[in-house]
């Protein structure tokens, strides 16, 4: 295990430890990827070559799923777009924001999570307001709101430029609470073509099918039909 959020896990083998006090084989992914996984096996992105899914809640990550297999990568940590600094930075946007968790600043994490949404906002205004709240002020109409998530939008199409431009993947599938937003469905493609290495962009970003159940229904993807 590494990176976990339970700390006392890191560094040892939970598969096989658990494996070993229920006497059967156990399998573990992160979340992430189960929720990855689960919206290409039969979600939103049923089907598709390349699956790339995406958890924007109280945290940030991301999961790559290549003909219905998790993609971890020799150091479990294929996926990890949370961990990566935000492209083409504007001058508001230096110095990096604070220092993410992993002790690095910029993070996409530090911008386009739930909280990050809230915080820029009462950077910007005063007004502390939860992302939805700030969701909702845009949609009526609010000046401030609609700046927030403007910010915000665009922000959120730099980071999925970038993996457009290494993997393009069928589709980007959404999860996790932001993911509920309508407006991110219709306002972040429009801004993709401004940052993505083609003369024409038609990825999907979608919202996942099975919304918070896809991560435990991942899980019990990881083990297939017929083995």
């Amino acid at each position: 295990m590494k990176n976990a959020n339970t700390v006392e896990l890191i560094g040892h083998p939970l598969d096989k430890d658990l494996g070993q006090v229920l006497g059967r084989e156990v399998r573990v992914a992160n979340d992430a990827n189960c929720f990855a996984l689960s919206e290409a096996s039969d979600g939103a992105a049923a089907g598709s070559e390349v699956v790339f899914g995406v958890i924007i809640g109280t945290g940030v990550g991301g999961g790559v799923v290549v003909n219905g297999h998790i993609i971890a990568g020799p150091h479990a940590i294929a996926g990890e777009w949370g961990h990566n600094p935000m492209a083409w930075p504007r001058d508001d946007e230096r110095p990096a924001r604070p220092t993410c968790f992993c002790g690095r600043p910029g993070c996409h994490e530090s911008f386009l999570s739930g909280p990050s949404l809230a915080r820029d906002h009462r950077l910007h205004t005063g007004q502390d307001l939860k992302a939805p709240e700030i969701a909702a002020r845009a949609e009526s109409g609010d000046a401030q709101a609609l700046a927030t998530m403007a910010r915000y939008e665009d922000r959120m199409a730099r980071a999925l430029a970038v993996i457009i431009n290494v993997l393009d993947p069928n589709f980007i599938v959404l999860g996790g609470g932001v993911s509920n937003i309508a407006r991110l469905y219709r306002e972040v493609p429009l801004l993709l073509p401004k940052y993505v290495f083609s003369d024409k962009v038609t990825t999907p970003i979608v919202k996942a099918k099975y919304g918070d159940s896809s991560g435990v229904r991942g899980a019990a993807w990881l083990w297939p039909a017929k083995m």
